[in-house]
């Protein structure tokens, strides 16, 4: 997996729907885009983010499911994430290859 990051889930929630995970050595960058595609699953109630303080390097990210676990729907935008990075990368390095073809070409 593309991802190298250990998210730790909060101890003092017991509800296996809703969670809140802490991402060291993350920022906005993460946060915003698991918070679009997460909120893409019709199952997921809630689901946001916060950055604590600016001089901590640290991202909270809450999710609040209906029935799947807070777990799993993080580990599906995780898993999303991870197919649309692998898809822009062969997007750009394809195009990047045909125009050095083309510039080779004139």
């Amino acid at each position: 997996m593309f991802f190298n990051i250990f998210p730790i889930a909060r101890e003092d929630e017991q509800d296996d729907r809703t969670k809140t995970f802490i991402f060291k050595g993350e920022g906005h960058t993460l946060g915003n885009a698991l918070r679009t595609l997460i909120l893409k699953n019709p199952d997921v109630i809630f689901c946001g983010y916060t950055i604590p303080h600016p001089s901590e390097n640290k991202l909270h990210l809450r999710i609040e499911t209906k029935e799947m676990s807070a777990v799993d729907a993080l580990r599906e935008g995780l898993e999303q994430l991870q197919s649309l990075s692998d898809h822009v990368l062969e997007t750009f390095e394809t195009a990047v290859s045909d125009f050095k073809s083309k510039q080779m070409e004139v």
